[in-house]
């Protein structure tokens, strides 16, 4: 396969995004493909219970969040055009039965954030006017704002945006809708004619505790919503706190889990009896303490919490299987597992995966004796399985994605750290004998791992090129254990550094891999890294490939989304800012950076660019110019997700280490300009 060939086919490939269940046994997928322009990516979903998928929903606008009910009958938001001929200026939630046409049951301006559904009670997380009370009021504030043409948004806290979009003007709440006529007009005459028809709800706003809803989960029967909120305290911007809520009743919140300074809990799952949830205490990263995390159970009459598998060294994310068994994926030295256990033991029993096989699991749901999930690996995009909670037999579902094969092999590299702690990497090898050029990849986070599937760092085109791509998990990499967090997450600049150079010369080492051309990439974080290596490293590497990443790690912490990095870095910044060591940098760099990046904003990156012009000792080129350079996106944000940016991306980074690996030279993508 040509480079040409595995770009198109990866960024052509139809992508599964997420799997909706219920306990009655039926599989919806939620999958991308290409619209037919070509040029964009739609969302749809498809029956995959059967022995080939089934497609449910068509349309020139993306399906946005869904969910099913035991019924079958799935709940969705999307755009359909209206009876001017026009496509909606906001999604309509819709109700799809099993059999039937979808009818449309509600408008919102502006759309459904969230949607989940418990017997015959809908609950919607939609953006509101700060100022309505109820859908009318809402409608008709929005609706004068927008005529008005007013864009302003008056902020009380923090933060005032989020990853790649600005947070407001309004608020995130609750909404409350009884599904009881809907599903009547279901039973008693599915009209198939009259897609745009049918039976509508009204929705009733929740009243929600201060501050800004994070997450939420609802028991079974719809009873109660248990609510994570945000708000600043003394020494912290955003402080968790934990609320239940009556759903049916007009009572007080209450507060179960009180806002810390050092802490926060985040919500996993209630048990199916609505007695207890599942719950992560998080313990910040600060300037003296790590981040880890442990699965707690919350006792939701006395409100006592107790720790769950408190011997096992993995971070867990956990659904109930019954009202005490939990099924759990976490990484797992660089792939993944699936554990089980009762609530109550000291550690679970892994069901299926760690060493000896290579896949991932992610987006577990619970089918009676068995989880659905998906499943991926470095060389394996995901697909949809079953898992059986006896045997841990595993059986592949109809699958709407595309199966992708790719070039080369997969092997491992094993070193040993400056203190003698044992890390791995995988190896992705071109097909041939080599000696091949090496990239090693840096992976972001830092809490993170090359375990999976990736659209965005895939390897695959780059073996397709003819490099040997390293995958390498060094210090903070997750699924390890708590102390390989440890040793590197007060020097991001020191053991994660080491562990990577150390994993370098194990693959250089290897007679495929040619020591003598060799390059290092990375983005977030691996972009941090890759600035890191740029002015430590001399010229070891040939090029430097840096996207969406940290060079000023002070200035970072004072203008991102994220508010603990600054309370986390203050003591690191000092010694571990790249930016402080601009003038060692001798290799040319390309840096990527799109400007709705509001993880790491494009202040990074201008900083980053100032500073290689002015500083580096980089030469320049035979006519005198730099031979560094800034791909910018106007319309991306921490990763490059459209269609044709996305293969810039990849087309440029390749002909950028063409150049200054192979010493051969690719012109611009035409598009490029």
């Amino acid at each position: 396969m040509t480079t040409n060939d595995a770009v198109t086919t990866l960024l052509d490939a139809r992508r599964l995004q997420g799997l909706l269940t219920n306990r009655s046994g039926r599989v919806i997928a939620q999958y991308s493909f290409l619209n037919s322009d070509g040029n964009s990516y739609l969302t749809h979903l498809a029956d995959i219970g059967g022995e080939s998928p089934r497609r449910l929903t068509r349309g020139d606008q993306s399906i946005g969040p869904a969910t099913i009910d035991e019924s079958g009958t799935i709940y969705f938001a999307a755009k359909r055009i209206g009876e001017d001929g026009k496509d909606a200026q906001s999604p309509s939630l819709w109700a799809l039965p099993e059999t039937g046409e979808a009818r449309k049951l509600a408008d919102h301006d502006g759309g459904y954030s969230r949607l989940d559904v418990k017997g015959q009670t809908l609950v919607a997380q939609p953006p509101v006017h700060t100022w309505a009370a109820d859908e009318d009021e809402h409608q008709e504030y929005s609706r004068e704002r927008r005529e008005s043409k007013v864009s302003g948004i008056l902020h009380s806290g923090f933060p005032i945006r989020r990853w790649d979009h600005d947070l407001g003007p309004g608020r995130e709440t609750l909404a409350i809708a009884d599904l009881n006529a809907v599903t009547a007009e279901f039973d008693e005459a599915p009209a198939a004619d009259d897609a745009q028809g049918g039976t509508g709800v009204t929705f009733r706003y929740l009243s929600l505790p201060p501050g800004r809803l994070v997450d939420w989960a609802v028991d079974d029967e719809a009873r109660f919503v248990l609510v994570q909120v945000e708000k600043p305290i003394p020494g912290q911007l955003e402080a968790s706190e934990i609320w239940q809520i009556d759903v049916h009743k007009h009572g007080a919140p209450r507060l179960l889990i009180e806002a810390a300074v050092d802490h926060a809990y985040s919500i996993d799952a209630i048990s199916p009896d609505g007695t207890r949830a599942l719950l992560t205490r998080e313990q910040f990263w600060t300037s003296t303490t790590n981040l880890s995390a442990a699965l707690t159970v919350l006792d939701l009459d006395t409100e006592s919490l107790s720790p769950v598998w408190p011997d096992a060294d993995h971070w867990f994310d956990p659904v109930w299987a019954d009202d005490s068994t939990i099924v759990a994926t976490a990484d797992d030295h660089g792939r993944g597992s699936v554990f089980i256990g009762d609530v109550t033991d000291e550690q679970p029993r892994r069901l299926v995966g760690g060493p000896g096989q290579k896949y991932a699991f992610a987006g577990l749901q619970v089918q009676g004796l068995r989880v659905v999930a998906t499943a991926s690996a470095i060389d394996v995009a995901p697909l949809p399985i079953a898992i059986d909670l006896v045997s841990g037999q595993i059986s592949e579902l109809a699958n709407p994605a595309s199966v992708i094969d790719g070039t080369g092999t997969l092997a491992e590299v094993a070193a040993e750290g400056d203190d003698g702690t044992a890390v791995r990497a995988w190896l992705a090898l071109p097909d041939g004998e080599g000696p091949f050029p090496l990239v090693v990849f840096a992976h972001g986070g830092p809490w993170g791992s090359w375990n999976a599937w990736t659209y965005r760092w895939n390897p695959g085109p780059f073996t397709a090129a003819g490099y040997a791509v390293l995958l390498p998990d060094p210090a903070i990499s997750t699924g390890y254990g708590q102390a390989m967090i440890d040793r590197g997450q007060q020097e991001l600049g020191g053991a994660p550094f080491t562990d990577i150079l150390a994993l370098t010369d194990a693959a250089i080492e290897r007679p495929d891999i040619d020591a003598q051309r060799t390059a290092l990439a990375g983005g977030s974080y691996g972009g941090y890294m890759a600035n890191w290596v740029a002015g430590h490293t001399s010229q070891r590497f040939a090029c430097i490939v840096t996207h969406a990443s940290l060079w000023n790690t002070t200035s970072m912490g004072r203008t991102t989304d994220n508010a603990s990095w600054d309370v986390a870095m203050r003591t690191q910044s000092s010694t571990y800012s790249p930016h402080l060591f601009a003038d060692r940098i001798e290799v040319p760099m390309l840096v990527i950076h799109g400007d709705k990046d509001y993880r790491v904003p494009i202040g990074q990156g201008q900083e980053l660019w100032y500073d290689l012009l002015t500083r580096s000792k980089t030469p320049l080129d035979a006519d005198g110019l730099t031979q560094h350079r800034f791909l910018y996106f106007p319309d991306e944000g921490h990763w490059i997700t459209g269609r044709g940016n996305a293969e810039v991306w990849y087309r440029t980074v390749l002909a950028f280490l063409d150049k200054h690996v192979l010493d051969i030279d690719a012109q611009r993508a035409r598009t490029l300009g």
